[in-house]
């Protein structure tokens, strides 16, 4: 005979349900149900222990975002140079509490976090996403990962190696198969790859593509032996084509595509995770770009003349979207502006929506727990107010009413209200 007791029954009554099934799924009024974590039940008339009422909300899944970097705060160097070794750590839970508020319930770190600070989230010293974490950056001599300057001095870029996060600077195959085993050690979900230059390390270029097939054959071989998959940065065709021929899961960025390219990545099942905030960030004057060189910024317009044209490209094949920032680069805890993007690039407020849970989900491997709001899985939900349209999804972020992960609040702007939670 069990001696155990039957988990309380939280209701979210009334509100206005889209469940991130699909980039067609229509927002329907029910209820949701949620009990020791999980969502137990989502219908109409449906009872609960303690209700919220949801009338005039919106009930979200959790939101995923696939490509951040919690633990970069500036991308100003001599800021970077000045501050203590220990405190990005610190800053990196401040930039997790913001995404968090945001309804980012889930991230994938695409460089920077490390194990510690992973287990410290799942241990609950410090508010925010769970993450999949792929530690460093691996790159070529003179590639994405390598801050040697035209000085001598070889600087940190973005973030520095220490014995829980490998230098990623790596070449020929018997040294990156090392690496990746090395990066495996460290604890990472996920091995990122730099298959182009990038905007803003300095000796390098976007538009040349980095690695040569014996080494990119290294790199899968090794992830693939242990399990975990490849995201590879890269901006341009030559770079994209291999890392998507190679057996990369996802391609972040892919700024410049062309009918080739995206054939390629759809033949292959390969993701695109564009990050079109960060394009978005580096031109902002009054934001990062301010921190930025004179060569830095043109190389970012010229790669964002054509952004929202290889995404649409891209769509047209039927490469599968997934939503990433490119957070750190971008504002931490503006996350859900990308949705606005995507929307302005074309996608409809569902599609955009689903780029950032059921199919991000799917791209994590996490689909069989979380990214959609049905029946058995983890209760990572949001309730946003309307805005009077639907699904729009302007200012999202500032919209939030209520973030909860595991059927927790753990995100309230302003405590709820007396009255807006009864017991019943």
């Amino acid at each position: 005979m069990s001696t155990g007791t039957t988990p309380e029954r939280l209701l979210l009554a009334g509100g206005t349900v889209w469940d991130g099934t699909s980039g067609t799924a229509e927002p329907a009024l029910a209820d949701v149900v949620i009990a020791d974590g999980r969502i137990a039940a989502v219908g109409t008339g449906l009872d609960g222990d303690r209700e919220i009422d949801c009338r005039g909300q919106l009930v979200l899944p959790g939101l995923i975002d696939c490509h951040v970097h919690l633990a970069v705060s500036t991308l100003d160097l001599a800021a970077q140079l000045r501050a203590p070794f220990s405190l990005p750590f610190y800053q990196a839970a401040r930039n997790a509490a913001l995404t968090l508020a945001a309804g980012i319930t889930t991230v994938r770190d695409a460089g920077g976090a490390d194990l510690g600070m992973k287990t410290a989230q799942q241990q609950g010293l410090f508010a925010g996403p769970r993450m999949q974490i792929a530690i460093t950056i691996l790159s070529q001599t003179g590639g994405h990962a390598d801050g040697w300057q035209p000085s001598g001095c070889d600087l940190p870029f973005l973030f520095t190696p220490h014995p829980g996060r490998p230098s990623g600077v790596t070449d020929g195959p018997d040294e990156v198969r090392k690496r990746v085993r090395e990066v495996l050690r460290a604890g990472a979900d996920v091995i990122k790859v730099a298959t182009t230059g990038g905007v803003l390390s300095p000796r390098d270029d976007p538009n040349h593509a980095h690695f040569r097939g014996d080494e990119l054959v290294e790199i899968f071989r090794e992830a693939r032996a242990a399990g975990v998959p490849v995201m590879a940065h890269a901006h341009t065709p030559g770079g994209i084509r291999d890392a998507a021929r190679t057996g990369a899961r996802s391609v972040e960025h892919g700024t410049v595509l062309d009918a080739e390219t995206v054939e390629v990545m759809a033949t292959n099942g390969t993701w695109l995770v564009p990050t079109l905030s960060a394009g978005h960030a580096v031109l902002d004057p009054d934001g990062i770009g301010a921190a930025l060189s004179a060569d830095q910024l043109e190389q970012g317009r010229r790669l964002a003349a054509g952004h929202l044209e290889s995404l649409r490209l891209a769509i047209d094949a039927g490469v599968p979207l997934a939503m990433g920032t490119d957070a750190g680069v971008s504002p931490h805890g503006d996350n859900p502006f990308e949705l606005e993007l995507l929307v302005g690039a074309g996608l409809t407020p569902a599609h955009a929506l689903f780029a950032a849970t059921g199919s991000a989900a799917r791209l994590l491997g996490l689909h069989d727990d979380l990214g959609t709001v049905e029946e058995g899985k983890r209760a990572d939900l949001l309730l946003v107010t309307t805005d009077g349209d639907g699904l729009g999804l302007t200012g999202l972020a500032r919209r939030v009413t209520a973030v909860f992960q595991d059927g927790r609040l753990v995100h309230s702007p302003a405590a709820l209200s007396p009255g807006t939670v009864r017991s019943h």
